[in-house]
């Protein structure tokens, strides 16, 4: 019984040199294959085939396409592997334009650009030429850009002024913004910072430039209190109260909604 378990030295030399050469040829086909990848991998990154081939740019208005892949420095000729998407972000984020934006890598040759530009507060005429003022208070002069109607006709400002009006339109929620067709400057011995507002809606609102951000929110709880064919002006101060164009001795008291003041100014923070 055990010499049928007994297997001679002979018998088993030629099984183990048969394994031993299968595991050799795995180990040789293994580093073969590691060796071929990385030559592969190198070509790659030498030839056309890992450049760019398309660059998107998406959101933009103000700023075209040609200058914003300019600001980049990217061409079809860099390679999509070595570029640094922070850098880049940085170098278009110093346009004052441009209020965010995010680069990104789609493999395998194709960058994206999504553009955030600064919000669009007003126009101003700049030589017969209606320009856009941003919420940052820069001036598109020469951007030729049509007057579209989406922001408020701005005259009487200079530059400081424009500043101050855009940090403080651009906190007025878009439900309000889109109320305004135009904004002078008109100052009065009691107020240097005096404002007047003209609304669609066909009243008129007078108010210190460096309030209007606060009180314009509560117009539309304002206008509520108001018949349909009263025409006048809108006081919003250290009080709120209605003038008639009419009769000089009417002056109504308004109350203010603090509720919906509240509301607006939560709808301005998530916008």
């Amino acid at each position: 019984m055990s010499d049928k378990n007994v297997v001679s030295i002979e018998d088993r030399i030629p099984k183990l040199k048969q394994a031993r050469k299968k595991k050799a040829n795995r180990r040789l086909i293994f580093y073969l294959s590691i060796f071929f990848l990385l030559i592969a991998v190198v070509v790659y990154l030498q030839s056309p085939l890992s450049h760019i081939r398309t660059i998107e740019v998406n959101g933009n208005t103000f700023l075209n396409e040609e200058k914003i892949i300019e600001y980049s420095e990217l061409t079809t000729d860099t390679n999509i592997w070595t570029i640094n998407t922070n850098s880049i972000e940085q170098a278009i984020a110093k346009d004052p334009v441009i209020k965010n934006i995010q680069v990104n890598r789609n493999f395998p040759s194709t960058v994206t650009m999504e553009v955030e530009e600064q919000p669009v507060i007003g126009y101003i005429n700049v030589d017969s030429d209606f320009v856009p003022v941003l919420g940052n208070g820069e001036v598109l002069s020469g951007n030729n850009q049509d007057f579209t109607g989406n922001a408020p006709f701005i005259h009487g400002f200079n530059e400081e002024q424009l500043k101050q009006l855009a940090t403080e339109m651009k906190n007025v929620p878009q439900s309000i913004m889109s109320l305004i067709s135009e904004i002078h400057w008109v100052e009065t011995d009691e107020d240097i910072n005096k404002i007047m507002l003209y609304m669609n809606d066909g009243y008129t609102v007078l108010g210190s430039l460096s309030e209007i951000s606060n009180k314009i929110s509560v117009y539309p709880s304002i206008v509520s209190q108001l018949e349909p064919e009263d025409e006048g002006v809108i006081h919003i101060g250290v009080g709120v109260y209605f003038e008639s164009y009419h009769d000089n001795e009417d002056v109504t008291e308004l109350e203010v909604d603090e509720t919906s003041d509240n509301d607006s100014e939560g709808g301005a923070e998530e916008d």
